[in-house]
């Protein structure tokens, strides 16, 4: 059974900071996703707004600080950060943070995961940003170390960048452990480290039949690490729904090339969301 199969991220919130209001306006765009029959609730893990979102002058939250808070206007979606750069934090921080949302959701959390791309928020903030290949390197000892954390009372982990002694992770998932999605579609590491660590995928969107040829390239992953490809919900990235006859073209595309679902970018508009869904869901609609 799919993890989720209708996605919705609100990646910006607005341009304007006036305080409270800027989660309050963010709540009542959750709740209605929530109603138009929305499965996951994802945020971005920033600490400042990119360009496309409005700037880094526009508001940001931290990303496990807002899931919390929105555990608490929600009663059944996912919820997870889209996604967490392996930059950010330490693995053992990061499965602390994801754990707490899990707890306050009552079993609803996800651990999205990524290698990272903004250099820039990174020099601002004064983080390291190595290069790729130590990124994706990091990211796998950060999923070696949060699988510990998250399955067993205690872990212990040596690695090359990360080690953790005997470190104990309570309270406990809600339901033992922690399902994660991999962002990312590069061929040989990203969906090499999906189809070992991941319950889910996420790819952008566009061509079917590129997103068909990600899906394959995961499956020669699984087939090495002896995983079975039904194991991993495989979801694609869609940034445009403004023409709802094009979007629910391009959603029956992403079906067709073997997709479980999708994850869309909030409209600017929350009244839009509803028939959003509800193209979502005639595409995509619950497995019993």
């Amino acid at each position: 059974m799919a993890l989720f199969r209708r996605g919705i991220h609100f990646g910006s919130y607005g341009s304007v900071d006036d305080g409270p209001a800027v989660f309050d306006r963010l709540a009542k765009a959750v709740e209605i996703a929530e109603a138009s029959g929305f499965d996951a609730i994802s945020v971005p893990d920033h600490l400042q707004q990119n360009q496309v979102g409005g700037g880094p002058d526009s508001p940001m939250f931290e990303a496990y600080t807002l899931l919390g808070a929105l555990a608490m206007r929600t009663s059944s979606p996912r919820l997870l950060a889209l996604v967490s750069p392996v930059t950010l934090r330490s693995p053992a921080l990061l499965a602390k943070c994801v754990t707490s949302v899990d707890v306050l959701s009552h079993g609803r959390a996800v651990l999205g995961v990524g290698a990272g791309w903004d250099a820039a928020e990174h020099a601002a903030y004064g983080l390291a940003f190595p290069g790729t290949g130590e990124r994706m390197d990091r990211l796998d000892e950060e999923l070696a170390v949060c699988r510990a954390l998250l399955r067993g009372p205690r872990a212990t982990f040596d690695g090359s960048f990360y080690a953790v002694r005997d470190a104990p992770n309570s309270p406990r998932p809600v339901a033992g452990t922690i399902p994660v999605l991999v962002a990312g579609g590069g061929e040989r590491r990203t969906l090499d480290i999906a189809a070992r660590y991941g319950d889910a995928c996420n790819v952008f969107g566009g061509d079917p039949a590129i997103v068909r040829h990600k899906f394959d390239v995961l499956e020669r992953h699984c087939e090495r690490a002896g995983r079975d490809p039904a194991e991993i919900t495989k979801t694609v990235f869609v940034f445009r729904t403004d023409d709802l006859a094009e979007f629910a073209a391009g959603a029956r595309g992403s079906a067709a090339a073997d997709a479980d679902g999708l994850i869309v970018v909030g409209p600017e508009d929350p009244g839009r969301i509803p028939a959003i869904g509800a193209v979502l869901a005639e595409v995509f609609p619950d497995v019993t």
